[in-house]
């Protein structure tokens, strides 16, 4: 997936070279915007970039209490704009969780252990990739970087 990314940077760098600063500011703006809600789709859709679907929760033990958060969607809250930040830093764009909530998601984007709370358990995660590119998703971005640079 990196050699696609690779490829997709090797291609569109001269094109968005001849752009003046503010134009590649507002273009990573925008192409970071678009990628989140992307991401947030595909977040709200428990689906991994290739196309499965999230690994689901463990089952409870007969001794759990029975609740609604068994019930919801998994990461319904982190999809939000509070937590998936699409930002720009000069000419680059990212997307991403920042703040304490990274690493939680950091936990189930690689499947690593964690506590389930401060005195808890540690618990190994089930992968569940919430960040990453699909097909779509760098067909889109080649698409509205040509659009752009039609239009300026």
């Amino acid at each position: 997936m990196s050699d696609d990314i690779q490829a997709l940077d090797d291609w569109l760098s001269p094109l968005i070279a001849k752009l003046d600063a503010k134009q590649r500011r507002r273009l990573a703006r925008k192409v970071a915007q678009d990628l989140r809600r992307r991401q947030r789709e595909r977040i709200r859709a428990q689906t991994n970039p290739d196309g499965t679907p999230f690994a689901p929760r463990k089952v409870p033990s007969l001794r759990a209490k029975q609740g609604g958060i068994r019930r919801r969607a998994m990461f319904s809250k982190l999809s939000t704009a509070r937590w998936l930040k699409a930002t720009n830093q000069g000419d680059t764009a990212v997307v991403g969780f920042f703040g304490n909530v990274a690493r939680l998601t950091k936990t189930h984007q690689y499947g690593l252990r964690d506590r389930v709370s401060r005195d808890g358990p540690r618990v190994e995660y089930a992968q569940r990739e919430l960040l990453g590119f699909t097909a779509q998703d760098r067909e889109h971005i080649a698409g509205s970087v040509l659009t752009h640079l039609d239009t300026v």
